[in-house]
């Protein structure tokens, strides 16, 4: 306890403001934060084009934008709503190792919103990669995923959308929906393959680390 006392005081040193804030958030809440374990609530088809709704649509955009991430949920920015965007762009694609690309079958996505998405597997084979997620800050581990998945719900506009997902994308959707159902990756990850994706600067800086839990 005396450890984590002594980190939380220290990150508490670095934080450029303290006090109560409310949201749709526009950072990413991490583990440990309760909202993450709760099954979102299905938004009324008659208020997707609430301003409530909407701001909660446009700040997961934004933050999805400022980590650069390829999936956000709205449980992520603490709100309590079925709702999830997923995009890749072609920026996002050309960082990958072309080899990378290849093996995972990594593609472009467009921004693309779903309110009240429901799953339906279409490729029952599982394949296991490398997995991270923003709130698990800095850490990844391997994880089985359904290779296709048909992911049904409505647009930003409140229109009947379906989409047919395969591979890195499949894996993107169904990230972001166990998010929507209160689960984590850690909840069905590979525990012997976790690790921290900064563990050689740790030693090559001498433990001099700081993980930030947001971009600059």
């Amino acid at each position: 306890m005396g450890v984590i006392r002594k980190t939380l005081n220290w990150y508490a040193k670095l934080s450029p403001s303290r006090g109560k804030t409310s949201p749709p958030f526009e950072h990413v809440v991490q583990i440990g934060d309760p909202r993450l374990r709760k099954i979102s609530e299905p938004v009324p088809i008659d208020k997707i084009k609430t301003s409530e709704v909407q701001k909660v649509i446009k700040t997961l955009e934004y933050v999805t934008n400022k980590y650069g991430s390829v999936g956000m949920s709205a449980p992520q920015i603490g709100v309590n709503m079925r709702v999830f965007v997923m995009r890749l762009t072609a920026q996002q694609l050309s960082s990958f190792p072309a080899e990378t690309v290849k093996f995972r079958g990594i593609t472009i996505v467009p921004l693309t919103t779903f309110v009240n998405p429901t799953l339906k597997v279409v490729d029952y084979i599982k394949v296991v990669q490398p997995e991270g997620c923003e709130s698990v800050r800095s850490f990844t581990a391997e994880v089985a995923r359904y290779k296709k998945v048909q992911i049904t719900g409505f647009d930003e506009n409140g229109e009947p959308l379906q989409r047919i997902y395969t591979d890195w994308a499949a894996r993107i959707a169904q990230h972001e929906m166990d998010h929507l159902d209160g689960k984590l990756y850690t909840d069905i990850m590979d525990r012997k393959t976790m690790c921290c994706a900064c563990w050689e600067e740790v030693n090559l800086s001498k433990g001099k680390v700081a993980i930030p839990f947001a971009p600059e």
